[in-house]
């Protein structure tokens, strides 16, 4: 009973600049505000740099809602042309699959990026409910990405780190 959920938008930056941020902790915690906090589990910090390994998350909705902890299982596919790809081939107590792709090519000229989330979501009788949260989350992150891109990044500065 699987469903996929995919979204993709523009943002007024490079492919490179968008690729450089997508790997950092730190813009996830600013794109899911104020929707979803991530805290890592047992007070642990993330890495600066998303490296390719599991880490455990608490995440909270509206920063306060304890909606459980989330595997996140992260992944550098291999590039596909000007493609690249980060996955979080993720899972918790209630969702089997969470497998979410990240992908960043260039659009138009070049100077514009293409991004797109792609997931693919098995949380058995609870999919349709948890594929409409991820469809309503996506299109959030990426309001904060071309806000973000707008902004030449600057808004990042000011995110704390996820601790």
């Amino acid at each position: 009973m699987a469903r996929r959920v995919s979204l993709t938008t523009e943002l007024d930056c490079s492919p490179d600049d968008a690729w450089q941020h997508v790997q950092t902790t730190r813009l996830l915690q600013h794109i899911a505000a104020p929707l979803i906090r991530f805290l890592p589990v047992a007070r642990q910090e993330f890495p600066e740099i998303w490296t390719e390994g599991e880490y455990r998350a608490w995440m909270f909705l509206f920063g306060v809602i304890p909606l459980g902890w989330q595997a996140i299982v992260i992944t550098l596919p291999e590039p596909e042309g000007n493609s690249r790809f980060v996955r979080d081939n993720g899972y918790s107590l209630l969702i089997r699959r969470w497998d979410h792709w990240i992908t960043i090519e260039p659009a138009g000229d070049g100077t514009r990026t293409r991004y797109t989330d792609t997931v693919h979501v098995d949380a058995g009788l609870l999919t349709p409910l948890i594929a409409g949260f991820a469809k309503v989350f996506y299109a959030h992150r990426q309001r904060r990405w071309r806000a973000l891109a707008r902004r030449d990044f600057s808004a990042l500065a000011l995110t704390r780190p996820l601790r």
